[in-house]
């Protein structure tokens, strides 16, 4: 199987996407350089093609998104061999939630088909390996907090701005 990938500019830092013939299977979210996003690719971006062109309308989409537009990603093809049911469940769930609104993970459990599971739903967003394209920064803690992002809670103040952007009411960028 071909594997290719891109990493590109937006207007909140680079990002890059990793994807096979089947559909995407990874992306960075935003960072401070190119390097991070080929290091964040994980381990098959080695022997992966680079190949700007392939990914032409999806970075476009992206740039987009970060510029303000209400953009959705639902119809991007995923290629997430080895994610478990739930898993995947829960990442088509979190697509639907509408740009500029946000759900929490008890919601996403039982969208997911595990209503009383909501930290497994939060170790779902925890492992998603398509940020912006599966916007886990939607998913908010039952009292409305933000909890983790970006491994962990080191990007909290990301999730932030992509709220605020989506609210339209960012008023600077990182």
């Amino acid at each position: 199987m071909d594997i290719y990938y891109d990493i590109f500019e937006t207007p909140f830092g680079w990002m890059g996407l990793l994807a096979s013939d089947k559909g995407l299977r990874n992306t960075t979210l935003p960072q401070n350089s190119p390097d991070i996003c080929y290091e964040e690719l994980g381990p098959e971006v080695v022997d992966a093609v680079q190949d700007s062109e392939r990914f032409d309308e999806l970075r476009q989409r992206i740039v987009d998104y970060f510029e303000g537009a209400p953009e959705t990603f639902e119809d991007v093809p995923f290629d997430l061999e080895g994610a478990s049911d739930f898993y995947l469940a829960a990442w088509r769930a979190c697509q639907s939630i509408p740009h500029g609104e946000t759900r929490t993970y008890g919601w996403l459990a039982e969208q997911a088909g595990k209503p009383r599971a909501p930290r497994a739903a939060g170790q779902t967003m925890a492992r998603n390996r398509l940020a912006i394209i599966v916007p886990c920064h939607r998913v908010i803690a039952a009292d409305g907090s933000l909890r983790g992002f970006g491994k962990g809670t080191t990007q909290l103040d990301l999730k932030r701005q992509l709220l605020n952007l989506e609210a339209g009411q960012l008023t600077q960028l990182i």
